[in-house]
């Protein structure tokens, strides 16, 4: 009997011995350089092992039959095969690099990040509204970095030799249609929004990608917040006026309001102005921010509502008394966007949005109103096939109808509408041929209903990573945009405006510092012309127009050298040349400067609780046409600097006091002339200087949270 046991014993140890099957290899690189460390095992059980120096490993295993091994490492991309385990003593495996690890290449030709999680950012939502001079306005910050052109009478986004309305903005992938405050000639504005409900933002000055369209210059991506982290009550008290929200938070939803009322008579009666107001500009603004969390997809609706009133009587080189002037503007929009993740690494992504614009305006006794309504709903899909290629596509339409009654004493009543409606299609492909080499092709098509025509648009960038500090980007792309509605309101017989971009960009990141060297060329074609002064309904009107923008941006950055301190210098060089709307042949616009620079501050004082900022902000003249020369826009004005300063002190963690002034020390500027329409006695043409409506501009004020974790403050939103 104990034979027979001791043999059975036996037989059943040599089996188990025969079922024992051994796993070996090597893992190795691209390059046949060997791999220590990578973890190497058997999906769904435990045997497994580490290659050694040599990329070797070595392991046994009593499975059979197909097996699926893996091969991991880090910064390298998990391999699995799917084999019988027979099969698997004489491994080769060669690892291919994680392109989406630290420090892999990223595509940077024309863009600007702003965010915590880009790997290329280049501000912080913070750097972004704690820029001396900028006063809270995400615009304002924006127009500190190369590629810009400070428009001091505009306050709009310029963009590398591209009038304002060349570059577009949007939330979370959704066009604003009218982004900025409602204002008059030579008064600027300011945009609509608040910064603190953005996370991060995405700024191209040239060569976007295919999603975006009717834009010949830039694209300003705002994303908003996912979800609020507590709830609280922010209550800001300043010198020009009153704001207070409330972020409301529930397991899976939140709820944030804001309403803040403006007054600048305050500031008018002790700072003197170059304007003769009527009524100071007084306006209302009020946010909803719902958030709602689902298993799969995040829903965002977005509703804001604002007003503007202000009256004055403007000079005006040809009418003695001035010209009086009354706008009053209420704008309405609603932005929703939901996104979800779907099965096999499908992405979907969809939204509309809702604008209506409603415009009173009185000049002299001629009254105008006219109101927009824009409406733009977006489907998107993106599929990540691996992390080296991956592709999104999608579809839009938009609408925008705009309506005008114009009523003079001196004239039969203007009546105009105008109903735009467009479609485009686009789809882009990310591919990442290594950690070091990686491109995007895309292609947009846009049909216009309205002005009849279809255009296809290219477009593609490169970027190579030289070494693990530095790498270069190539962009390439062409760009439409249709006539504005103060042209198409007159006409349909237009074709689109087009812009071709070529960008090279350069971009070194090390220890906390940045350096971005660009150059572009863009070329223009097919610009709008008309012969008045002005689009009217008599003007002759054409496609002739053309002109070009090249130049050289530079950005360097560096919050490491100075404890507690960061700073960064912006330098832009355009050389632009353009002919279209009245111009009488190719040249300068009065915006341009050739010349622009920028330089800011910031610094955290421990001991004095407080945050000091400082900017420098300096461009050349800008042109503009002198009618006593025979050079149209011949003559430039002086070049122009401000010195911006502000102080945030924490009163305590939760109160704050802040001080702001723009051009402390009242730099005087002049952004260009109005010349009379008729010479005087001596055959001269007089001109009167425009300037800013004063000198300097300074807020004080008080700012209180009341959160649950009695830590968080507002010194983000300054």
């Amino acid at each position: 009997m104990i034979k027979i046991l001791l043999l059975s014993f036996l037989n059943v140890y040599t089996c188990a011995l025969i079922a024992q099957s051994t796993v070996a290899g090597k893992v190795v690189d691209k390059t046949g350089n060997p791999i220590e460390g990578a973890n190497v095992y058997i999906v769904g059980s435990y045997d497994g092992s580490s290659s050694d120096k040599n990329g070797a490993f070595s392991f046994t295993t009593s499975l059979s039959a197909k097996q699926t091994v893996s091969i991991s490492f880090l910064s390298f991309e998990t391999f699995t095969k799917t084999m019988l385990v027979s099969e698997m003593d004489a491994l080769t495996v060669v690892l291919k690099e994680d392109v989406n690890s630290l420090g892999s290449v990223v595509l940077t030709a024309g863009n600007f990040s702003a965010g915590d999680n880009s790997k290329a950012s280049v501000l912080s939502p913070l750097d972004i509204v704690t820029t001396a001079g900028a006063a809270g306005d995400y615009i304002g910050a924006f127009q500190t970095l190369p590629g810009t052109s400070s428009v001091g009478e505009d306050g709009r986004l310029f963009v590398r030799g591209g009038d304002a309305d060349e570059t577009n903005v949007y939330i979370d992938d959704i066009k604003v249609f009218q982004p900025y405050n409602a204002s008059a000639n030579n008064l600027p504005t300011r945009g609509r929004f608040s910064p603190f409900l953005f996370k991060g933002t995405n700024f191209s000055t040239g060569g976007f990608s295919a999603e975006y369209g009717d834009a010949l210059s830039g694209v300003l991506l705002l994303n908003t917040i996912d979800i609020p982290e507590q709830e609280k009550t922010e209550i800001s008290l300043i010198n020009v006026g009153l704001g207070i929200g409330h972020t409301e938070k529930w397991k899976k939803s939140s709820l944030n309001i804001n309403t803040f009322y403006l007054n600048l008579k305050p500031y008018q009666d002790i700072v003197d102005q170059r304007v003769d107001w009527i009524k100071a500009p007084e306006s209302f603004s009020g946010e909803a921010v719902y958030r709602k969390q689902f298993e799969n997809g995040l829903l965002k609706i977005y509703n804001a509502l604002s007003t503007t009133n202000f009256k004055l009587i403007q000079d005006d080189i040809n009418v003695l008394q001035g010209i009086p002037f009354q706008l009053k503007n209420t704008n309405f929009y609603s932005n929703t966007s939901y996104s979800s993740a779907l099965k096999k690494d499908w992405k979907l992504t969809t939204g509309t949005s809702f604008s209506l614009d409603n415009n009173h305006i009185t000049i002299n006794e001629t009254k105008i109103h006219n109101t927009t309504k824009s409406f733009h709903a977006k489907l998107k899909l993106n599929k990540r096939f691996s992390n080296r290629f991956q592709w999104h596509t999608g579809i839009e339409h938009y609408v925008e109808n705009f309506e005008e009654r114009v009523q003079d004493p001196s004239f039969l009543n203007f009546e105009s509408k105008v109903e735009n409606p467009s479609t485009a299609f686009f789809t882009e492909t990310n591919v990442f041929f290594s950690k070091k080499f990686a491109m995007k092709v895309g292609v947009r098509t846009v049909h216009n209903y309205f002005l009849d025509y279809t255009k296809i648009s290219p477009r593609t960038s490169l970027a190579y990573q030289l070494n693990t500090t530095s790498q270069i980007s190539l962009a390439y792309g062409d760009f439409y945009q249709a006539p504005k509605s103060d042209i198409i309101k007159y006409t349909n017989h237009l074709a689109p405006e087009k812009a071709s971009h070529l960008i090279l960009n350069y971009l070194y990141q090390k220890n906390g510092r940045m350096l971005r060297l660009e150059g572009y060329y863009k070329n223009y074609d097919q610009l709008v012309k008309y012969d008045t002064s002005q689009p009217e309904y008599n003007s002759s009107y054409n496609n002739l127009g053309n002109g070009y923008a090249s130049g050289i941006d530079v950005f360097w950055k560096d919050k490491k050298s100075v404890k507690n301190f960061e700073y960064w210098l912006s330098y832009s060089y355009l050389n632009t040349k353009r002919d279209y709307k009245n111009f009488e042949n190719s040249a300068t616009p009065n915006f341009a400067a050739t010349h622009t620079t920028s330089l800011v501050g910031k610094y955290w004082v421990q001991d004095w609780k407080s945050m000091v900022g400082t900017s420098l902000n300096m461009a050349t003249g800008r042109p503009y046409n002198n009618p006593n020369t025979n050079v149209f826009q011949g003559e430039k004005t002086k070049g122009f600097s401000t010195l911006n300063l502000n102080w945030a002190y924490l009163i305590t963690q939760q109160k704050i006091l802040y001080l702001s002034v723009t051009n402390i020390l009242g730099t005087p500027a002049t952004y260009g002339y109005q010349y009379a329409h008729t010479p005087n006695s001596n055959g001269d043409f007089e001109r009167r200087a425009i300037q800013p409506a004063a000198d300097r501009f300074f807020l004080v004020g008080f700012f209180w949270t009341l959160s649950s974790d009695k830590k968080d403050n507002q010194l983000n939103t300054l």
